[in-house]
């Protein structure tokens, strides 16, 4: 079939495109200001990308037209419409659907699919869980909303593998809404055999009242898990505590608390897997943190649903080489080092940090550089958290571009550590005024960043 997808370049719709391609079907999409790496990605897979949500690209026929969370029926300020090519699809009663939806029934059917869902964490362990099921030689399909840096690209179909019932298919499991016709979580459209829950606290202001509404929505993907299932659920979270105790009808494996199925000992980067109680496994890899561990954690409870052991899962993740985007080195300058990360949630603004500290010890210096960017942020709705998730930085440099309050009064409590700034260049000003040799700068944001990181180098060079 045809299929036009409206918002091609995010991670998303981006991978979905990746997937269609590959499965043979004749791809084309559109976007705002068609960005990479994403566009690049979807040019080399021969996907003809349009600038913009013209109207005429209706003259285009697809059998489907496939619409991404980011369009809506919003008006501009003159009265008109902010998507036309929307408006003319529902004025043409063309066919329509969502990227969640097309998912689930042209590509998930008939598998047996593992979801990661969590609030933190969903790109990693699902990066991770990949990697364990391809060591062993369960060849899956997957779609990452990132690049595992192991598999170099975003989404594949998988094939089948000997010993399983069905293919397998790992996907990162979104809590956000599916479409402006559909306010669901993506994730309910999945069916998964396989659910891992791996964290959930409040975030999406702009689209959840409080955290019980997304505790629901987690709910309903319990809901929609076989009694053949498995349910992975982070041990230590009461939110995710009170999801199960609203009900559910699979089996339930736990990890992180002491009295979890699978619980660790020792240190992030080298420790011990204990299968209630019992040693099965030892993970020693390069990753840091402790989020880590629990995502490493997650990752082996759910590939043992499958049939993959931990020790052989921990002998995968010794060669994970993590996402791009997640603490990777972007380069070194006069002794600097300058890293770029996806953070951008109080929560995982903190864990990086932390995971950083724990592993350079306290004499090292950590510039923490970030932008509130995502629409919870922007709304202010964390911005008390703000000095709590910075505290293992030395100094703190915000750009505060977008933002309705005023982020020098939310950093106060951090004193002469913190700075703000409107603007990339004099952000960057202040942060190469203030770094010596030996410094790590973590670039955290879930956006582009201006370029920071490049112009961050050069300008210490």
């Amino acid at each position: 079939m045809h299929i036009h997808i409206l918002g091609i370049c995010g991670t998303f719709m981006g991978g979905l495109a990746a997937l269609a391609r590959e499965a043979g079907h004749h791809v084309t999409g559109c976007d705002s200001g068609v960005y990479p790496p994403m566009s690049d990605q979807l040019r080399a897979l021969g996907i003809e990308l349009v600038e913009g949500y013209g109207a005429d690209q209706l003259a285009l026929q697809p059998d489907m037209f496939v619409v991404g969370n980011v369009v809506s029926r919003a008006r501009l300020a003159d009265g008109t419409p902010k998507f036309p090519l929307m408006e003319a699809i529902l004025d043409a009663g063309a066919p329509y659907t969502s990227g969640p939806q097309w998912l689930a029934d042209q590509v998930l059917a008939g598998r047996h699919v593992l979801a990661v869902a969590g609030t933190h964490g969903k790109t990693t362990t699902t990066s991770m869980l990949a990697w364990i099921l391809e060591c062993a030689g369960l060849t899956p399909g997957f779609l990452v909303g990132g690049v595992p840096m192991n598999f170099g690209i975003s989404a594949r179909l998988g094939a089948p593998a000997a010993g399983q019932a069905r293919p397998l298919f790992v996907i990162e499991a979104d809590e956000y809404d599916t479409a402006f016709f559909d306010k669901r979580s993506k994730f309910v459209h999945y069916r998964p055999r396989t659910a891992v829950l791996n964290n959930l606290e409040f975030d999406h202001a702009d689209i959840f009242d409080d955290l019980g509404q997304i505790e629901r929505q987690f709910h309903h993907l319990v809901r929609t898990v076989p009694p053949s299932g498995r349910v992975v659920v982070n041990g230590l979270e009461e939110s995710l505590t009170r999801v199960l105790h609203a009900g559910c009808w699979s089996q339930v494996a736990s990890f992180g608390a002491a009295v979890s199925d699978f619980a660790a000992r020792g240190e992030p980067h080298d420790f011990e897997v204990l299968r209630r109680g019992e040693p099965v496994a030892r993970v020693q890899w390069q990753l840091t943190g402790v989020h880590n561990q629990l995502n490493a954690l997650a990752a082996m409870a759910a590939a043992e649903h499958v049939g993959v052991a931990p020790a052989h899962a921990a002998q995968a993740l010794a060669r994970f080489e993590n996402v791009r985007r997640r603490m990777e080195l972007r380069g070194t300058a006069r002794g600097i080092s300058v890293y770029d990360d996806f953070a951008h949630h109080p929560t995982a603004l903190r864990t990086t940090l932390d995971g950083l500290r724990r592993r350079l010890g306290t004499e090292a210096r950590i510039l923490a550089v970030f932008e509130p960017r995502s629409n919870t942020m922007k709304l202010g709705t964390m911005k008390s958290q703000l000095p709590w998730a910075l505290e293992q930085a030395d100094l703190a440099f915000c750009h505060t571009a977008g933002l309705d309050w005023d982020a020098a009064e939310a950093l106060a409590p951090m004193g002469e550590r913190a700075h703000t700034a409107g603007d990339i260049a004099t952000l960057l000003a202040q942060i190469t005024a203030a770094a010596r040799p030996g410094d790590h700068i973590v670039c955290m944001s879930n956006g582009s960043f201006g370029g920071i990181h490049a112009r961050l180098l050069e300008a210490l060079r």
